[in-house]
């Protein structure tokens, strides 16, 4: 169970995957002589990417696999960049690759991104596996959109049913990194999908259609407690850093507190989404570690 009370615990649910996940590549070692391998390239010493490269590469280690990082200089061309890409494609003892970003600016994101083969590309960012997760093919998805469906699907089970057959969903914010995959989700579990964004009109009266409401629009408290609808499940994407009385302060896209009376179900930040995108990152590299191998792909972990 990953709730207490209303309020998700996504740190815990978190958790228990990677514990999961750790029990899958230990039966990989001992049955196939397997272990997953996850390469991250980091280009340039921006502080904030050097410190979440480091996190997945002790949370990669601490499951099993085998974690190699590549630190790049500011300046290494594009060329450089895409030729290593293309030497760590063709190395069959790496599963997954996953290409830090941002990028310097002299690199297009969309274009390195386009070079990572399709079935290591663990971020699930490449054209490829959008457009088969868009006509309901296996995908590898990106990760934090496949976090936000196991904990609302967990929610669902505690505090409901647990069937999103129906529910009315309406996700603020249509990146290509969590709107528009988690629309396509939803639209698989057979949700009714509205895409809306900060310039939507009559955006707070659409929030409140919500049974599940996705927050995922990069701005910190922008939706209100009176947006939510009775009831509703509120994912919250978001992870803004706010001053408060002179001292920094992480808050979400929902006014939490304001929320929190309203809905059955809502993520906090942090401990909510946030601790779910490195467990499906690791997720994601075991899958496609199975695929390459011809070996059967995990199911619902």
């Amino acid at each position: 169970m990953s709730t207490r009370g209303n309020t998700i615990d996504g740190f815990g649910y978190a958790k228990g995957l990677r514990e999961r996940i750790a029990g899958r590549v230990a039966t990989l070692k001992s049955e196939h002589g397997l272990t997953p391998c996850l390469v991250v390239v980091i280009v340039g010493e921006d502080p904030a990417s050097q410190i979440y490269v480091k996190n997945k590469g002790e949370t990669t280690k601490a499951v099993g696999m085998e974690s190699r990082t590549i630190v790049l200089p500011a300046d290494t061309t594009e060329p450089d960049l895409l030729k290593l890409i293309g030497e760590l494609n063709a190395d069959s003892s790496v599963n997954g690759i996953l290409v830090q970003l941002p990028l310097p600016a002299h690199m297009s994101s969309l274009k390195v991104i386009d070079a990572i083969d399709p079935l290591k590309d663990v971020d699930g960012f490449h054209v490829q596996n959008a457009g088969r997760l868009a006509v309901g093919l296996d995908a590898i998805v990106p990760c934090t959109p496949l976090g936000s469906l196991m904990l609302l699907k967990d929610a669902l089970k505690t505090h409901g049913d647990g069937n999103l057959l129906g529910l009315n969903a309406v996700i603020v914010g249509r990146s290509n990194i969590v709107g528009k995959p988690m629309a396509q989700l939803l639209l698989n579990e057979n949700c009714t999908v509205t895409i809306a964004h900060s310039r939507t009109t009559n955006l707070p009266e659409l929030c409140r259609t919500a049974d599940v409401l996705v927050a995922a629009v990069g701005r910190p408290k922008f939706i209100q407690g009176d947006w939510v609808k009775d009831g509703a499940y509120v994912i919250d994407v978001g992870i803004n850093r706010i001053e408060v009385e002179g001292k920094s302060k992480i808050v979400g896209d929902v006014d939490f507190d304001a929320a929190l009376p309203r809905a059955t179900a809502i993520t906090p930040v942090p401990k909510g989404v946030g601790p779910m995108t490195i467990a499906c990152l690791l997720n994601n590299t075991l899958q496609a570690a199975c695929v390459q191998h011809g070996l059967p792909v995990p199911g619902d972990l």
